[in-house]
């Protein structure tokens, strides 16, 4: 199934990921973000991830042959995958891209991570590109405060006269960005959103207006609509029907669906109650009374 709005700026094809990523024309797309199923044993609404690792490498290796032939020569791609995973994606796109950046996306965690182990606190990023020297980055656009010499109001002595260091520079490969909570407002149901803040700025980075962002796993549809507020062409392809359901509603496209089907409405994606309400059970039945 397909849908596609009235100017053809914001396509949604619902269904297989290798189906329909066939359809797209060779270097046609500005920039990729690829967020897979790590393989991990998440449920995405009753579609478990399960595979034996072996199939499941030959899969991703399949999708990323596509991306390859569907990127522009100046294009770039961006993949994600879990630490168990992208040393094997990356020995395998070293073949066939030129990866610009191994970037680590740090995230902090209220829960319990691990007691036998050191837990896991990141997520790996590959930027990958066609061609080693023609890609689009904008440096200027993603510019973030200088925590070092220019906070401290330091001087570079290597520069003659001497100056005060730059008060913006260009982010390093290691992010920190706060995962989706619930709380937040851009929360949507689905397991692994990432979080805008992250989407924009590979976005802002790696496009510019009016270019095309294909997401091959859209899921939550986090990429494609942040694209949208930037004024990006956007491509979308989501096997959940769903998940759909949530492109449909914030990338505006009209559809068979009512307005009562297609709207928000959020659920906790784990069963576990907050720190908040546990303590609210402990008090008394007259306490509970006033909650």
């Amino acid at each position: 199934m397909q849908f596609i709005t009235e100017n053809q700026n914001h396509i949604i094809y619902q269904g297989d990921v290798l189906d329909n990523i066939k359809k797209i024309p060779d270097n046609s797309v500005d920039l990729i973000f690829a967020d897979p199923p790590y393989n991990i044993g998440k449920d995405f609404d009753g579609l478990v991830e399960n595979w034996e690792e072996s199939e499941f490498l030959e899969w991703c290796y399949s999708w990323i042959n596509e991306c390859h032939r569907i990127l522009k020569k100046n294009g770039t791609f961006y993949l994600m995958n879990s630490t168990e995973n992208m040393p094997f994606l990356d020995i395998y796109c070293r073949n066939i891209f030129t990866i610009r950046s191994r970037i680590v996306w740090s995230y902090d965690s209220s829960g319990v991570q691990a007691k036998k182990y050191f837990g896991s606190l990141y997520e790996p990023i590959l930027m990958l590109t066609k061609d080693p020297k023609k890609y689009t980055f904008n440096a200027n656009d993603i510019l973030v405060e200088a925590k070092t010499g220019a906070k401290r109001q330091l001087m570079d002595y290597r520069k003659n006269p001497p100056q005060p260091y730059n008060t913006k520079k260009v982010p390093g490969n290691v992010w920190d960005f706060s995962r989706v909570r619930f709380l937040m407002d851009e929360y949507e149901n689905h397991p692994t959103q990432k979080p805008e803040a992250l989407l924009e700025r590979i976005i802002k980075a790696s496009s510019n207006e009016g270019d095309t962002v294909l997401d091959p796993f859209s899921g939550s549809f986090s990429t494609n609509a942040v694209a949208k507020k930037l004024n990006r062409k956007t491509i979308s392809i989501e096997i959940n029907p769903e998940y759909v359901k949530m492109g449909l509603r914030r990338l505006s496209i009209p559809s068979h669906y009512t307005e009562e089907e297609l709207a928000k409405e959020k659920k906790r994606k784990t069963s576990n109650r907050s720190k908040n309400v546990r303590t609210k059970d402990k008090s008394t039945p007259e306490q509970k009374e006033l909650i």
